[in-house]
């Protein structure tokens, strides 16, 4: 009886992820317990909406496609490198580090990485590395994830204007107040990822 309770439990967790804001959402039973800050898919290599499912969990992932090229002396030349590109002899390419991977549409997850303060990345969803041990350790593989809205167009977040989301009109949940640009809880009390 208790592990059914626990799967119950489980099965009412999800995650939500909007492009425009530029932040994640964990939810339990439909309500906001969590919000992080984000840095999905720059143009050219756009984070995917939709409806998924955490289909995979690592905790010490690396990409197989980008990471970066290093000189014999480990010295980096190229810093946004593919793994298909040429490397100078002696050299080496890195692939890049994706701490607490969730893994939920192709090669897109969410994971720890720099968050510059724009949508950045090659299609992942990067999030601060306290925020990406609570998600991770919050979701199973199953776990529903919904991302939606539009990647800002301008460079920076701070200095974009934001347009009215198809999500916020006729009374939709996205337009409850704690969806809001200024809307970030209090970190979830130490330890967060437990």
């Amino acid at each position: 009886m208790f592990f059914c309770a626990a799967v119950s439990v489980r099965a009412d967790t999800s995650v939500e992820i909007d492009l425009g804001q530029q932040r994640a959402y964990l939810l339990r039973d439909g309500r906001t317990v969590l919000a992080s800050p984000i840095s999905s898919g720059r143009y050219g290599h756009l984070t995917s909406t939709g409806s998924f499912k955490i289909i995979e969990k690592e905790t010490n992932h690396h990409s197989s496609m980008y990471g970066k090229i290093v000189d014999a002396y480990g010295n980096t030349i190229v810093a946004d490198a593919d793994a298909d590109m040429s490397v100078p002899r002696g050299g080496k390419f890195i692939p890049a580090p994706m701490h607490y991977f969730m893994r939920f549409h192709g090669a897109d997850g969410m994971h720890a990485g720099y968050l510059p303060g724009y949508a950045a990345s090659h299609g992942c969803v990067r999030m601060p590395e306290q925020y990406a041990i609570a998600f991770f350790n919050a979701v199973e593989v199953g776990t529903p994830v919904t991302v939606f809205g539009r990647t800002p167009s301008g460079r920076y977040l701070g200095q974009l204007q934001y347009q009215q989301s198809p999500y916020t009109r006729g009374g939709n949940r996205f337009a409850d107040p704690r969806f809001g640009p200024r809307f970030m809880p209090p970190p979830p009390p130490f330890p967060w990822w437990r």
